[in-house]
């Protein structure tokens, strides 16, 4: 049980550090402007993991954003709780952006973790590719894999994911996507993103998958 739930959570956080945008899992094929920033804050839960997550990016170059993470997560399925604690960083970038039509790019990230005072680490690195429709909706695209080291195992696994973005109302739009990797059954998850005021937006997302249901809601802040 330990080993799989170090797995899910190093594997978890390393494929975050790139900033997909909240609610959603799978990442687009963008990055900030030069000089802008981001800060991003999640609450989840994954079956009986739950916790907490914040996300700092940065655009220090056109096309090339870097971000870094810290997770704090409680297992409570056994007893007593399992405690994971990591930080992570990552480098998304993305030469060639177009506001319709193809975007395409690549991230790269690592993590770190703590998990009952042994250090694990993951790697993932991800092809990303995005399409932007006139009628403002979005599809999302990403293949990759990810490489967890944990003590005693360690292992890589080729990761997949395609998402999609509709504009409800101004400044509303509904997420859905379907994501997972490689020996598991994919995850589904649908939902919504507001922009309450320039810059900053609210998200809460609902899924289910593998057996388990999840879900988070978090705030985003680009300036």
């Amino acid at each position: 049980m330990k080993k799989r739930i170090s797995l899910f959570f190093v594997g978890a956080l390393a494929a975050s550090t790139a900033c997909a945008e909240a609610p959603m899992s799978v990442d687009d094929a963008g990055t900030l402007g030069k000089g802008g920033m981001k800060i991003e804050g999640v609450w989840h839960r994954d079956d009986e993991l739950r916790g907490g997550s914040l996300a700092l990016g940065y655009g220090p170059v056109e096309n090339l954003e870097l971000g870094i993470s810290y997770a704090h997560d409680r297992e409570t399925s056994v007893d007593p709780d399992i405690t994971l604690e990591g930080a992570a960083i990552g480098a998304k970038w993305v030469p060639w952006q177009n506001e319709l039509g193809w975007s395409l790019g690549a991230s790269l990230s690592y993590a770190r973790t703590r998990v009952e005072g042994e250090i694990e680490h993951a790697s993932a690195l991800v092809g990303l590719a995005t399409y932007r429709f006139a009628n403002q909706q979005v599809l999302h695209l990403n293949a990759g894999a990810t490489h967890v080291k944990v003590p005693g195992d360690g292992e890589t696994l080729r990761t997949w994911g395609a998402g999609y973005e509709f504009p409800l109302a101004q400044g509303l739009q509904l997420t859905a996507e379907i994501f997972g990797e490689e020996q598991s059954g994919p995850d589904k998850a649908v939902g919504l993103r507001y922009e309450i005021l320039d810059g900053l937006k609210l998200s809460a997302a609902i899924g289910r998958g593998n057996g388990r249901g999840f879900g988070q809601a978090g705030f985003a802040w680009e300036f």
